[in-house]
C-alpha cells in the first residue's frame, strides 16, 4: 500500500544537466520579461509550492490553477492538476511559451544563447550536435527537480523505526486507511498515480466554497467522463504545502481533510479523528533538500 521513498545519491545530483537544470530552474534572467523563474511559483519556504492561490507568471498574468509542489513530483505518472503534461521535460519544455512568458520557443532559446548557457549544454549533452535546444532544456530541468526528493519520518516508520511515529500519528495512519483515504492516496508519493473525480459524493463546491467551478480535465479532452477529474494529489509534505485543492479554496490542512472526507468519501469525521490525520500527515514532512537554491556564482 505504501512504500519509502528513496535518497537520491551524489552522482545523480551532481550530474551535468542536473547541475544545468538547477541553474535554469533559480535564473529568472532566462524568463521573458527577466523577473520570473521556474523557482517564483516554487518557493522553498513553501515546501516547493506556493502559498498564493495563483501564481503570476512572466506575462503578469495569474495561472489558471494553484501551484503544485515541485518536491518528488518528477515520481509521478502525470504532471498538473489534469495531468496534460506527461513528464517533467514535457512540462518544462511547455513552460517557455506559458509561464515563462515568451511568444514562441525560438525565443526563448535565443535569450538562453545570449545569456551565456550554451557552453553549459554543451557540457550536458556533450553527444549531440545541437545540445542549446528546447528539449534539452526541459531533460535538464527534469533532471534537477528528480533530484528533489523529501524522506520524512514516514520513511523511517515504513523500513522498521517504530517509534519514527508517534502514538497519535500511527493512530492517525490507522484513520486513513480505515476511512479508505488509501484507495487514493497510496504507494510512495500517497497519490499522484491516478486521476479522481472531486466530489463522488457530493459537488466539490458545496465544500471548499470555490468562487469558480473547474470542470477539471474534461476542458482538456472533451470528454463527458472526465467532468471535475483531477489527478489525485501527492501528499508528501502536504501539512507545509497549503492553500489546498486546484483553486486553493480550502486554507487549512484539518478543513481540506474535512473536505475529502465528506465530497469523497460521503462522511463526516468526528473531531479527534480528524486531528489524528492531521498528526499522520505531519509525518510526511522532509527537509527541504539543501541544493533546492540558487547555485552559488
Amino acid at each position: 500500500m505504501f512504500a519509502p521513498l528513496e535518497t537520491p545519491s551524489a552522482e545523480q545530483i551532481t550530474d551535468p544537466q542536473a547541475t544545468l537544470g538547477r541553474a535554469l530552474f533559480w535564473d529568472a534572467r532566462t524568463s521573458a520579461n527577466g523577473r520570473i523563474a521556474c523557482a517564483s511559483c516554487h518557493d522553498p519556504g513553501d515546501w516547493s509550492a506556493d502559498r498564493r492561490r495563483q501564481s503570476t507568471d512572466a506575462k503578469g498574468k495569474l495561472t489558471a490553477r494553484h501551484s503544485q509542489p515541485i518536491f518528488n513530483a518528477m515520481m509521478q505518472t502525470s504532471l498538473r492538476w489534469t495531468g496534460d503534461r506527461a513528464s517533467g521535460s514535457a512540462q518544462a519544455e511547455g513552460s517557455m511559451t506559458g509561464s515563462m512568458g515568451y511568444a514562441d520557443k525560438a525565443a526563448a532559446l535565443a535569450k538562453l544563447k545570449a545569456l551565456g548557457y550554451e557552453p553549459a549544454f554543451r557540457a550536458a549533452f556533450a553527444d549531440q550536435a545541437e545540445a542549446l535546444s528546447a528539449a534539452n532544456y526541459g531533460r535538464a530541468l527534469q533532471a534537477y527537480q528528480r533530484t528533489l526528493v523529501t524522506p520524512a519520518p514516514f520513511d523511517r516508520y515504513l523500513r522498521g523505526q517504530d517509534d519514527a511515529l508517534s502514538p497519535l500519528q500511527k493512530r492517525g495512519l490507522r484513520t486513513f486507511v480505515a476511512a479508505g483515504c488509501a484507495g487514493c492516496h497510496s504507494g510512495a508519493l500517497l497519490g499522484g498515480q491516478q486521476f479522481q473525480k472531486f466530489g463522488l459524493a457530493k459537488d466539490y463546491w458545496s465544500e471548499t466554497g470555490s468562487e469558480r467551478v473547474d470542470e477539471g480535465r474534461f476542458l482538456t479532452t472533451g470528454a463527458a467522463d472526465d467532468k471535475y477529474v483531477f489527478r489525485v494529489a501527492m501528499l508528501r509534505n502536504v501539512a507545509k504545502t497549503a492553500p489546498y485543492f486546484h483553486d486553493g479554496s480550502v486554507a487549512t490542512l484539518d478543513g481540506a481533510v474535512r473536505v475529502m472526507a465528506s465530497v469523497q468519501l460521503g462522511r463526516t469525521l468526528p473531531d479527534d479523528d480528524v486531528a489524528a490525520i492531521v498528526a499522520f500527515l505531519e509525518s510526511l514532512t522532509g527537509d527541504v533538500p539543501a541544493h533546492y537554491a540558487a547555485p552559488a556564482q
